[in-house]
C-alpha cells in the first residue's frame, strides 16, 4: 500500500499534483529520493524554483513545521537550494556554457 504525497507534513495537494507530474507518485517514493532529488525533478518538470518550496519540503520531510527553518540551517539550505537549481538550469548545456552560467553570464531559462 501506498501513502500519498500530501500525507507528509506540509505539503498539500498542489505538491503531490508537481511531484506526480515528476513521476513521484507516493509519499514512500519521495522520502526515498530525499528533497534535493525530489525538488530537482521537479524543477525538471518546469516547476518555478522558489526557496520557500524547497525548504517547505524539507522541513516536512523532517516531520518539522515548514517555518521551523532559521539561522544557519536556513542559509545551508539556501546553499544547496542554489546549487539545485544551478544544475537543473544547466542540464543540456556544454562544459563552457554550464561554467558561463555559474558566473551569471547566461540568460536565464
Amino acid at each position: 500500500m501506498t501513502t500519498p504525497v500530501s500525507s507528509i507534513r506540509n505539503l498539500g495537494p498542489a505538491m503531490e499534483a508537481s511531484c506526480e507530474k515528476a513521476g513521484i507518485h507516493s509519499a514512500e517514493e519521495l522520502r526515498a529520493l530525499g528533497p534535493d532529488e525530489t525538488y530537482r525533478r521537479l524543477l525538471q518538470t518546469g516547476m518555478k524554483p522558489h526557496f520557500i518550496g524547497y525548504y517547505v519540503l524539507v522541513m516536512g520531510l523532517q516531520g518539522r513545521p515548514w517555518n521551523d527553518c532559521k539561522g544557519d540551517e536556513k542559509r545551508n539550505l539556501r546553499k544547496n537550494f542554489d546549487q539545485i537549481k544551478s544544475q537543473a538550469s544547466d542540464e543540456g548545456r556544454g562544459a563552457f556554457e554550464q561554467m558561463m552560467n555559474k558566473i551569471g553570464i547566461l540568460e536565464k531559462r
